[in-house]
């Protein structure tokens, strides 16, 4: 079995700095536990101290290495959120820091330097701090050391120091400790935040993943809603002439054909990310598709050109409500209106033919149409309205700001909202054609 490590070269940057990181944690606190070491076997404490302690010093230093870098280990990951510290673990650390300190103690009246003594006592502390300054608060970590300190500077006087080598000490450890502790500490803080901003990165990239699912999502329920509408009404009226042995059948079958090959066309559009939908087009298609249902449809818009991505979210509006309208009720008449002025433009499409039962998704907060429209509006600071007025009748209203670069549009005809002549598709406006439709058969009523 091989196990292959990464070098450095192979590593990306936060793991650079994260081995960096733990690399200097653990360097610190194996040369706090050899130096120490080192200090216990030097020539004025190995000849004048016991023996026994000499023996033991350099062991117990090398031991406290190995127990305060595994402790190290888990505070660090500790630190990260990467699990928690086992009390065993922290309660050996102590345990051996405090044996290595009592033999200091011990060879201090072998030590005949006060600053070789100040030096192995402050070193005999740093590997515990190391670690204790990440699993603890501030005002724990100082309260302890304190006490730490309190204990030993009490111990000294025993062992023959003198009241300035007792201020020495404390001065020399006490600011040791300080700094270590917070060099540590914001080392640390700084990995972490490191780490927080990579996984922001991810999420981020997840988000732009899933953002692009819906944009997919709603792009091909748009795409195919309408078409397949299309569809289902000129195959229901191909088979009704074709029981009838009319030759339209074919004129029909041969659209559907071409709604079928447009829908593919559309679709690997969506699929590349690229489809922009154009207004005028929707609003022809709008036109002809609701007249084939048999539906007076009129339709009223300004003679002056709108921004393309506003045309483009406004057709989206056009194809949803066509859609909704073939969809939902018996509806007899549809007008759709665009009225531009210079800081919006606004659609309203209306209908009749509302059933109790079928309403549009947006009357009952079902379905994902017009909810995807109002993400499209959005995008532009734009808003969609979704009402049932008086009786039988639905409104739906898109208004989406127009740019000040936009060139201002000139004011509606005082005939109608839309700014332009109506156009009028359909079975027409006569009360009795309406009145010969079949109810719920589109099919019926594009061939009477």
């Amino acid at each position: 079995m091989t196990v292959r490590v990464k070098g450095w070269s192979g590593r990306s940057r936060p793991a650079k700095v994260d081995l960096y990181t733990r690399g200097t944690v653990y360097g610190l606190v194996w040369a706090a536990a050899v130096g120490l070491a080192l200090l216990l076997m030097t020539e004025p404490v190995r000849g004048r101290g016991t023996p026994a302690l000499v023996v033991a010093g350099p062991l117990l230093a090398l031991a406290m290495g190995l127990v305060c870098a595994r402790l190290a280990r888990r505070s660090m990951d500790a630190y990260l959120g990467l699990g928690a510290v086992p009390r065993r673990v922290v309660g050996c650390a102590a345990s051996t820091t405090a044996a290595v300190v009592g033999t200091v103690l011990g060879l201090a009246p072998a030590v005949s330097s006060t600053g070789l003594l100040v030096m192995m006592l402050s070193t005999a502390l740093l590997p515990f701090v190391i670690s204790q300054c990440l699993i603890t608060k501030g005002s724990t970590l100082a309260l302890t050391q304190g006490a730490v300190l309190a204990v030993i500077a009490g111990l000294l006087p025993l062992r023959g120091a003198t009241a300035a080598d007792v201020a020495h000490f404390a001065a020399v450890a006490g600011f040791t400790i300080a700094w270590t502790a917070f060099t540590i500490r914001v080392s640390m803080w700084v990995l972490a935040v490191m780490w927080e901003l990579r996984e922001a990165r991810d999420v981020q990239a997840r988000l732009a993943v899933a953002e692009e699912r819906l944009r997919f999502g709603r792009d091909l329920h748009d795409v195919l809603g309408r078409n397949l509408a299309v569809i289902a009404l000129k195959s229901e009226l191909a088979v009704q002439l074709a029981r009838r042995g009319r030759p339209e059948a074919v004129e029909q079958m041969a659209e559907v054909q071409r709604t079928a090959q447009e829908s593919q066309r559309e679709v690997r559009d969506v699929v590349r990310g690229y489809r922009a939908a154009d207004l005028h087009t929707e609003l022809a298609g709008a036109r002809g598709v609701l007249t084939a249902a048999g539906i007076n449809c009129s339709i009223g818009s300004p003679d002056s050109d709108l921004p393309a991505e506003v045309q483009s979210a406004l057709a989206w509006v056009v194809r949803e409500a066509t859609t909704n309208v073939l969809r939902h009720g018996d509806a007899a008449r549809c007008s759709i209106r665009l009225a531009v002025s210079a800081g919006s433009a606004v659609l309203t499409v209306e209908n009749d033919g509302v059933r109790n039962s079928t309403a549009p998704d947006a009357t009952r907060g079902q379905g994902s149409g017009l909810a995807g429209l109002r993400e499209r509006l959005a995008a532009l600071g734009g808003t969609l309205d979704a009402e049932r007025t008086t009786g039988d009748r639905f409104r739906l209203t898109a208004e989406v700001p127009l740019p000040r670069a936009a060139v201002e549009c000139p004011p509606p005809n005082a005939g109608g909202t839309g700014g332009a002549p109506e156009q009028t598709g359909g079975t027409g406006d006569a009360p009795e054609q309406e009145d010969d439709r079949e109810p719920g058969s589109r099919a019926g009523a594009a061939r009477r």
